[in-house]
């Protein structure tokens, strides 16, 4: 374990105070934002009364009422739906990359932690599991006290080996108990079918991908002589960068994001791409955003 700690800056939680995370729930059919349900249960707001009937819970009766008009009547509460969101970040060798000072490992982390953050506010669950060539997976929880040890946790992660999302999501989904929100926040630097593999093992769940660059590699601002070094396979490779070069790349980069756009958009997931130089409140801005369009 590499004893070199990520910086996590997560000042930027105040700023999501203002905002409530809307989650789509494919479990109802008419749900677009409000986790709020109207059947019946043992939720917080009171919808409204019905006769007792002998079986009725006797904890749902309102003396209340009944001092008025000595008639017993049960309270009827809405019941409030409760979501479980998985979060993958990606911790493979390709994540410690940057030009600058923040690692896209590091910005997936403010996200991770930011998402969580939004969901504690509803009380529901959570987990942050990292990956690469295999998964190390959180049991998820509620709560604040559990996100500081998560934020703890993610500091101290030592990123290593490739990627091999399809292979970590087949050991994840098994995690899955219910119809969940799912989001993974990566590069997406692997090869196109094992993201299609994922995509589809998760599409019955509500899914958000998060895609993270280092702005040099979504505009590739380098020119000239260069040494080149694949941080997952620690292979170099020695050179030069024209204009025709350059233009080739943009090519197959744009290639690759529209490969995940359209499987995300076949299955009604979510795909949003990011640079590290991306204030982290204005990437949930954009987000939350358009989830509610």
């Amino acid at each position: 374990m590499s004893d070199r700690k990520h910086r996590i800056d997560v000042d930027f939680f105040r700023q999501l105070d203002r905002f409530t995370f809307l989650v789509r729930k494919r479990v109802s059919s008419a749900y677009a934002g409000s986790r709020r349900s109207h059947r019946k249960g043992h939720g917080l707001d009171t919808m409204g009364y019905t006769e007792y009937h002998p079986g009725d819970d006797l904890k749902s009766i309102d003396w209340n009422v009944y001092a008025r008009s000595e008639k017993l009547y049960v309270r009827e509460f809405e019941e409030d739906k409760s979501v479980t969101t998985h979060i993958l970040l990606d911790s493979s060798n390709s994540m410690d990359y940057t030009l600058d000072t923040v690692t896209k490992f590091e910005y997936g982390a403010m996200l991770a932690a930011g998402f969580a953050y939004l969901v504690t506010k509803d009380n529901d669950k959570f987990g942050i599991s990292t990956y690469s060539e295999d998964i190390s997976i959180s049991q998820t929880h509620r709560g604040r006290r559990h996100l500081l040890r998560d934020i703890d946790r993610l500091a101290d992660v030592e990123l290593k080996g490739q990627t091999a999302l399809d292979h970590c999501v087949q050991l994840y989904e098994k995690m899955i108990k219910s119809r969940s929100l799912v989001i993974i926040i990566s590069d997406f630097m692997e090869d196109l079918k094992s993201i299609e593999s994922a995509i589809y093992r998760l599409s019955n769940h509500d899914l958000i991908l998060i895609q993270v660059l280092d702005p040099s590699e979504s505009d590739l601002s380098m020119h000239g002589h260069v040494k080149l070094m694949d941080l997952e396979t620690n292979d170099e490779m020695k050179t030069y960068l024209s204009n025709n070069f350059k233009d080739k790349y943009q090519e197959e980069l744009q290639a690759h994001i529209d490969g995940i756009h359209n499987i995300c958009n076949h299955v009604g997931a979510d795909l949003y791409t990011f640079t590290t130089d991306t204030p982290i409140f204005e990437a949930f801005f954009n987000a939350i955003n358009r989830r509610r369009m």
